[in-house]
């Protein structure tokens, strides 16, 4: 019997009652952490990019990618907070004086700086 392409490019079949099924693995990578942002962005590819999830998926670059996607999401959530911390003025002195207003600024700013990057990088 004349070897069909998948056996020619080093595939093997499994049979399965009546049936080959061929043998398909998805290639390893390297675990990394992912957070918060990773784990959001996670669940949108799969609800919304199912083509890009599964093609990261079968290429092996799902994890490195989402631990980038981490990365950065958390490193401009961080940047956003600071920088609108000094626009509006609160300092160490503020969380001294008043710790509730301080807190509830400070929990407004974090919402804010949340949906620009969820905006910016989750959900694009």
């Amino acid at each position: 019997m004349a070897k069909s392409l998948f056996e020619e490019l080093g595939g093997r079949y499994e049979r399965q009652g009546d049936y080959l099924i061929p043998c398909l693995t998805v290639p390893s990578e390297e675990e990394q952490p992912i957070g918060t942002w990773g784990q959001r962005h996670l669940d949108y590819l799969k609800q919304y990019r199912k083509v890009t999830y599964t093609n990261l998926l079968t290429s092996g670059k799902l994890n490195a990618y989402l631990a980038d996607i981490d990365k950065q999401a958390q490193e401009r959530f961080e940047r956003l907070i600071e920088g609108m911390k000094q626009a509006q003025g609160i300092t160490e002195r503020l969380k001294e004086e008043n710790a509730l207003e301080w807190l509830g600024r400070m929990n407004n700013i974090r919402a804010c700086a949340r949906e620009i990057v969820n905006e910016e990088i989750i959900y694009t």
